[in-house]
Order: C-alpha cells, then structure tokens, then sequence
C-alpha cells in the first residue's frame, strides 16, 4: 500500500477466476484457449483475405478490416491476464497496468461500437442509395472515419484512469474477473465516487448508446428500402447481405449492455453469472466475428477458398 496523509492506493489489485471452480481452471482454460486461438487466427485471416484481393478493397471490407483490427486488439489486452490465471494462478496485477488494461479494454470496445455503426451506415447507403455509394464511401472518406472513430474512444475515456487514481482505496482489492474494468475498481474506492459513476454514464450513454441507436435507425430505414422492392428474391438478396452484421450487433451488445446493468444495479446477481456475461462480452465477439464473416459473406468465402486451393498447389 502507498500512504500519503489520508490518501491510500493499492500497489496491486487481485484478479479474480471463476468463482467455485479455482480447482478446475486449467481445464476451464482448454475452451478459453480455443477462443483466443479462433479470435486471433480467424481475425488474421480476414485482414490477409482483405489485403490480397483486390475485389475486397471496398467500404463494407474496409470497414470489416478495422473490425478484425479492433477485435485482435481485445483479444491480445485480456488473454495474457486470463490464461496467466488459469495456467499459473498469476493473480496479482500492478496498480498503473490495471488502469492501462482497462484504458484499452475501454477504447476497444467503444471503437468496435463505432466501426459497426460506421458498417450499419454503409448498408444503408449500398441498399438505399446504391448510386450514391460509391460517391460518398471514398477510401478517403473511410479513413476519416476510422481516425475519427479512434480519436473519439481516446479522448473520451482520457479522463478514467486519473478519476480512478485520485480515489482512496481500503480494505478490498479483489476485482471481479481476469481483467481490469472500470466499474470493477470504481467498487473497491472507500472514497466518493459520484463523479465517476456520472461521467461513465455520460461517456457510456454518449457513445454507445447513441451507437445502438443510429445502428437501430439505419435498420429501420433499411427495412422501409427493402420493403418498397417489387419482388421477394429483391427482398431476400438486400437483407442477405445485412445478415453477418445484425449477428455482429447482437453479439456485441448484448452481453455489453448486461455486464454494465450488473456492475451499476445488480448487487444481488451472483458471482458466477457476473463472470460468465463479462467473458462473453470480451471473448466471444472477437472469435464469432471472422467465423460469422466467413459463413455468410459469399465474397470472403469465395476468397478464402481460393487462397486455400493456392496454398495446396
């Protein structure tokens, strides 16, 4: 502990497993193994097929491409705590990593909220406005928005790691998971943390929630497109090219949306269904994406194998 006056800071915190089942973690760890590998192999696949064929150098694949990006970035930020703990029972994390971790868990997960709706207002435009499209979706265009996306995760969770350090810890150091989240150390503060449940809510509400949203809107305005098509093979075509992203959608923000309902209002939620929705929220969506991807979009599969049919020749 660090003692200055009346202000105490942990030197470390103490990662958590899964509650009840610490003698079974390195089996545990066999699933979280095949995750990390999937999210990791599968998101580098993605950007090596985007990269090498040419058809794919378009606004919905470049979008893709800094998906795979961020999801390799959350994959790579939880998967040296979380197998640390399970193979070799590493438990403790230093004060100054702990608020990094969770600096880029943060940033990630808010970048991955933008760059689906980015994907959602290019749907709109490739079914809407098909003529417009390639007008308005320039590479420059998608560059832009991609800094603009980073830069917007960056500054608005600046604030985060020097709200956290100003606060006053006592007693509790054991977090809730394998990784650092802010709720999760925002709980452990003896102090008043007022300002950081606001400012999380603001920033969270402010972009997230606006995320969803526009993402929910887009889909309306999708709908009311497609609907107003003569025929039903129309129909089915302009929705089918919609279908990878709705199941990136829900499987981003739903778990999302449960973990911080139960970090901000569930006090009674046991332990074990906290941990389960907070590794699905970061694990799951980084090793389902490329696979979601690659069944359903023709172009990647189609690109994939002929790369396959390359590599065996």
């Amino acid at each position: 502990w660090e003692f200055n006056g009346s202000f105490y800071q942990p030197s470390a915190f103490l990662m958590m497993g899964i509650p009840g089942l610490e003698a079974l973690h390195p089996w545990i760890s066999i699933p979280f193994c095949a995750l990390y590998l999937t999210a990791l192999l599968g998101n580098c696949v993605i950007l090596f097929i985007i990269r090498r064929t040419p058809s794919l150098h378009e606004p919905m694949y470049f979008f893709l491409s800094m998906l795979a990006v961020t999801d390799l970035g959350l994959a790579l930020c939880t998967l040296p705590t979380t197998l640390g703990l399970f193979w070799f029972n590493v438990r403790r994390i230093g004060f100054d990593a702990c608020l990094t971790q969770m600096y880029f868990i943060h940033i990630l997960s808010f970048i991955e909220s933008s760059v689906l709706l980015a994907m959602a207002f290019d749907r709109f435009m490739a079914i809407s406005h098909p003529l417009r499209h390639p007008a308005i979706l320039t590479k420059t265009t998608v560059l832009k928005i991609g800094l603009a996306i980073v830069l917007r995760g960056m500054v608005s969770l600046l604030p985060i790691p020097f709200l956290l350090k100003r606060l006053t810890y006592c007693g509790r150091t054991e977090l809730s998971h394998s990784f650092c989240f802010h709720p999760d150390i925002m709980n452990l503060a003896c102090a008043d943390i007022k300002v950081n449940v606001f400012y999380g809510m603001i920033v969270l509400l402010s972009t997230v929630g606006m995320d969803f949203i526009f993402i929910v809107l887009s889909y309306i305005l999708i709908l009311r497109t497609v609907l107003s098509l003569t025929t039903k093979e129309e129909c089915l075509k302009a929705l089918n090219t919609c279908v990878s992203h709705i199941c990136a959608v829900l499987v981003f923000f739903i778990p999302m949306v449960g973990l911080s309902m139960i970090h901000r209002f569930g006090k009674d939620v046991p332990p074990l269904v906290n941990t389960l929705v907070a590794y699905t929220y970061l694990i799951i969506p980084p090793a389902l994406n490329p696979v979601i991807y690659s069944v359903k979009s023709t172009h990647i599969r189609e690109a994939l194998l002929r790369a396959l049919r390359r590599t065996r020749a």
